[in-house]
């Protein structure tokens, strides 16, 4: 779809255009990503009659094995995702034939070209500057917890593999966040949205790559991602094939603008460009700073923060020894946040807890989060600062348990840090 002027397109260059126009617009519509200040509190809005249409769709016509819904769950490859997806390609496709049958008489589409290109580089650069401002903040990766540092490596998942040996490194996070950052800018103006493009293709395909090979639920909006980074890259498609293929001299790309006759139009898009630039990054920024004290590194932790190993575990009076058969006996807790605790029993068993700390009663509730009825009921105290002790009941079993803190900071993965020179290397 490489640009030609004023020269009539071939069939299947409208055809190919009429797709893509339809399907990046309404992809645009259904997964709006904060592209234009308060766009996703209005989507909420004006997307239930389709999410509706979506559920109906998936429930009655496709079959799936389980209820299709819209409830968020934190992943972006849902059944309702997978519902939208083909339903997308398939309003494209009637779009598209709709569209041909109207429209026989257009030599080319240029100028419907131009702005499609304008709205998808600002669509993929908006996504783009938003994943790098929570990776430099470093919230996307968090630091390994407690609960990761004790919980056996086989039992992590792909995805939670991938989250911690990306959350341990700040640099690497860095790293990424500016490349990610870089593909934003670059996109932003028209004399580096080449190169954006290739930049925005090698670092989304990367996204892609991990998303795919560990499992994270993001697959089609990394695929999307990718898919628009080759979109515009088609607009280059000889000048880049003139130059890393054939070593030939590659012509200056036409990046000329639209301009409208009447100049006061021209001002106005001016300001409206650089106005949402400077609102996607001051509230990018501004929203990543505000997220790392509510749930990043400089959030409030808990009191009773620390990683315990259990030096005594008294159950209705009787001392449980610390066997590595016993189901009920624990072996560590973590206190990481002020809202959840991990607990590992002595058979290598784990469990996450949802934890509520009253601190002026000194009482600790804590409860499975699929289970709020079975309830852990402590009382707390701290007899010095490296040690906790709590009493109380679980069911009918009255409970003590005496802790002692651990020093994290022995972990092989903590301790080691950076080295220029490695005479042997650390692999273990």
């Amino acid at each position: 779809m490489e640009s030609t002027g004023a020269m009539d397109w071939p069939l299947y260059k409208k055809l190919l255009f009429r797709f893509f126009f339809v399907y990046f617009l309404i992809y645009i519509f259904f997964n709006p990503n904060g592209v234009i200040p308060y766009i996703d509190d209005i989507s909420g809005w004006y997307l239930k009659p389709f999410q509706n249409f979506g559920t109906w769709v998936g429930n009655h016509l496709l079959g799936f094995a389980g209820p299709v819904s819209v409830h968020p769950t934190g992943s972006g490859d849902t059944a309702y995702d997978y519902v939208t997806s083909l339903l997308t390609i398939i309003y494209a496709l009637a779009g598209m034939l709709i569209w041909t049958a109207f429209d026989r008489k257009t030599a080319n589409y240029n100028k419907l070209f131009y702005w499609l290109l304008v709205v998808v580089r600002y669509y993929v650069g908006i996504t783009m500057l938003s994943y790098g401002f929570f990776k430099v903040i470093k919230l996307q990766f968090p630091y390994p917890t407690f609960g990761r540092l004790m919980e056996p490596y086989g039992n992590s998942s792909p995805m939670g593999l991938a989250w911690t040996f990306m959350g341990y490194s700040a640099g690497y996070n860095w790293f990424t966040g500016i490349a990610e950052l870089s593909c934003g800018i670059l996109l932003f103006f028209r004399k580096t949205s080449a190169l954006g493009a290739v930049v925005t293709l090698v670092v989304a395909g990367n996204i892609m790559a991990i998303n795919y090979c560990f499992d994270v639920p993001v697959k089609l909006l990394s695929t999307s991602l990718v898919i628009m980074s080759l979109f515009l890259i088609l607009k280059d498609t000889k000048r880049f094939s003139d130059f890393f293929l054939f070593n030939r001299a590659a012509t200056p790309s036409d990046i000329t603008p639209h301009r409208f006759r009447k100049k006061w139009k021209n001002i106005t898009l001016n300001v409206v460009k650089y106005a949402l630039i400077a609102y996607t990054v001051i509230f990018d920024l501004y929203g990543a700073l505000k997220a790392e004290k509510e749930f990043g590194s400089k959030a409030p932790k808990s009191p009773l923060y620390g990683l315990y190993s259990v030096q005594k575990f008294i159950i209705n009076k009787d001392t449980l020894k610390p066997l590595i058969t016993d189901f009920k006996r624990w072996n560590k807790i973590a206190i990481d946040g002020p809202e959840y605790a991990f607990i590992k029993y002595m058979n290598d068993t784990t469990q996450y807890l949802s934890a509520k700390l009253d601190t002026t009663k000194r009482t600790l509730v804590m409860y499975p989060f699929t289970d709020s009825v079975d309830r852990y009921h402590f009382n707390y105290a701290r007899p010095t600062k490296d040690s906790l002790t709590l009493i109380g009941t679980y069911k009918s079993d009255s409970i003590k348990i005496m802790f002692h803190r651990d020093d994290v900071s022995k972990f092989p993965l903590m301790k080691r840090g950076f080295h220029w020179v490695s005479e042997y290397p650390f692999n273990r």
